[in-house]
This record gives structure tokens, C-alpha cells and sequence, in this order.
């Protein structure tokens, strides 16, 4: 049974991270244009327009009221995908792929320690501290590599 309950978390993740590796992909691969945000607004858009296909496959009643009472959760999650489109394109265009390795780990410290911790009050085992200040050691490492790479 223990199994399960890490395994799924693993697979799940393991899926989100490819998604994310879709979207860098997309990035770096994507020609120089005078606009830099219009790749993000369009592969937004074309994201939304998938997303509502999968949402028209189930029930959807009662979603005027969903809505109503989720609005500014929708606006804080579409200000999160704004920021986090933005500047994960700047963060490629000027460092390449390989900075992605900054992000994920401070993308770590700031979910798991203020969302999870200070919004939601979840619990944090010593693993997870263990884990966090691993983190943090190799973000001081990831910098230091970018430095000495640029001699």
C-alpha cells in the first residue's frame, strides 16, 4: 500500500516534468521574433483551448457559480502562468536550458516552504528540510558552475 502512495506522486510528477520539458523545448526551439511574449500568448492559448476540450468531457454543471466563487483563484493562478511564462522565456533566451536547474529549486523553496508550509499550513518532516537545504546547496553549486563557465 506505501508503495502506491509514492509511486503515484512519482508517476504524476514524472508527467507534469515531461510537459515541462515540452514547453522549453518549445521555447529554444522557437525563432527570434520582434515580439517575445507572442509564443507564450499563443501557446497559452492553444493550452486553454486543449484544456477546455478535456473540461467539456465531464460534467459541468453548476460551473456560472464555480466560477463566481473561484474568480480571484482563477486570477492568481493566471498571474502565476503570466509571470512564470515571461520570465521562464527570458530566464532561456539569456542563460539557455540549463538555467531551468535555478528555477526548479527555487521553485521548490518557495512552494514548499510558503505555500505549503505558510499558506496551507501542511506539515514538513525533517526529510523534507533535509531536502530543502540540499536544495539550497545546489543552487549555491548551480551558481557557481555558471560563473566558472563563463571564465
Amino acid at each position: 500500500m506505501k508503495a502506491i502512495h509514492l509511486a503515484l506522486p512519482a508517476l504524476l510528477a514524472l508527467i507534469a516534468a515531461c510537459g515541462n520539458a515540452l514547453v522549453t523545448v518549445g521555447q529554444k526551439k522557437a525563432t527570434a521574433f520582434a515580439n517575445p511574449f507572442l509564443f507564450g500568448a499563443f501557446s497559452l492559448l492553444l493550452a486553454a483551448l486543449c484544456l477546455f476540450a478535456v473540461a467539456s468531457m465531464h460534467s459541468t454543471t453548476g460551473w456560472r457559480a464555480y466560477i463566481g466563487s473561484n474568480a480571484k483563484w482563477m486570477a492568481a493562478s493566471a498571474a502565476g502562468l503570466v509571470l512564470l511564462n515571461v520570465f521562464l522565456y527570458l530566464l532561456y533566451r539569456s542563460s539557455g536550458a540549463g538555467a531551468y536547474t535555478l528555477y526548479a529549486l527555487l521553485a521548490m523553496g518557495t512552494t514548499s516552504v510558503f505555500v505549503a508550509m505558510k499558506v496551507f499550513g501542511e506539515r514538513i518532516t525533517v526529510f523534507h528540510w533535509v531536502s530543502l537545504l540540499l536544495a539550497a546547496a545546489a543552487i549555491v553549486s548551480h551558481l557557481m558552475g555558471s560563473l566558472s563557465s563563463r571564465g
